[in-house]
């Protein structure tokens, strides 16, 4: 069974910082571009980051791009999203996701098209004082 699994959510105050990790089963993240995603009660989801299944190209949001940064650790096989300077904008519920069949080019910013075929169940971000 192909899974995924996000963890390093937490409770954090204004101005902090957490690193979120991304976890597989099932299937190597070497073998997938991989992004992170988030989803705020009320709104859409949101694409944060994403990284080639190669680790050598990476894709980040304008609205994130100076505070998150996505990385990936191909001894352990995980990729993790190190997010700074974190307002109470950012609480919501994060996700990754595996695109399997990756496209030639940078990954995308969003499901469409087929893209980002397995998600994990999300990991919580609270930022508050």
């Amino acid at each position: 069974q192909l899974q995924l699994a996000e963890s390093g959510g937490d409770l954090v105050q204004p101005g902090g910082s957490l690193r979120l990790s991304c976890a597989a089963s099932g299937f190597a993240l070497n073998d997938a571009d991989i992004g992170w995603f988030r989803q705020a009660p009320g709104k859409e989801r949101e694409g944060l980051a994403c990284i080639s299944w190669t680790g050598r190209r990476a894709n980040s949001a304008d609205s994130v791009k100076d505070r998150f940064t996505i990385s990936k650790d191909n001894v352990n096989d995980m990729v993790y999203l190190e997010m700074s300077s974190l307002t109470p904008e950012d609480t919501a519920v994060y996700y990754c996701a595996a695109d399997r069949s990756p496209w030639p080019g940078i990954c995308p910013l969003d499901a469409k098209n087929g893209r980002y075929q397995y998600w994990g169940h999300g990991t919580q971000v609270t930022v508050s004082s």
